[in-house]
C-alpha cells in the first residue's frame, strides 16, 4: 500500500473519462472543502492528468488509466460515489490535517 502525506498536497486533480457532468461537481465541493489548505483543485480528462498533480481523485472504473496517465509515483484515489465517499472523505481529512493515509 502507498501512503499519501496531505501535508504535501498542492494541486489535486479530479479526472474523469467525459469532462462533464458529476465529477465537475466534486471538483467544486473540493475547491470548496480545501480553500483553506491552500490546495489547488481542478478537472481533468482521465488522459490530460497535468504533470504537476500531487494527487488524482477518479471513479472506481477509471482508476487503472488514471495510474497510466498521471505522472509516475502520483497517488490515485479511487472512488464510488460522487457525494460523501469515504476515501474522498478521508483524503480530504488528511489534506485539512496535514497527516498521513494508506491509500
Amino acid at each position: 500500500m502507498a501512503t499519501l502525506d496531505g501535508a504535501h498536497v498542492k494541486k489535486l486533480v479530479v479526472a474523469c473519462d467525459a469532462g462533464m457532468g458529476s465529477s465537475i461537481m466534486l471538483a467544486t465541493t473540493l475547491k470548496k472543502q480545501l480553500k483553506k489548505s491552500g490546495v489547488e483543485v481542478s478537472h481533468s480528462a482521465v488522459h490530460e492528468i497535468p504533470a504537476d498533480t500531487d494527487v488524482v481523485v477518479t471513479q472506481n472504473n477509471l482508476a487503472a488509466r488514471a495510474r497510466q496517465a498521471a505522472p509516475e509515483g502520483t497517488p490515485v484515489v479511487p472512488f464510488q460515489l460522487f457525494m460523501g465517499d469515504p476515501a474522498v472523505s478521508r483524503l480530504v481529512e488528511a489534506i485539512q490535517s496535514g497527516s498521513s493515509i494508506e491509500l
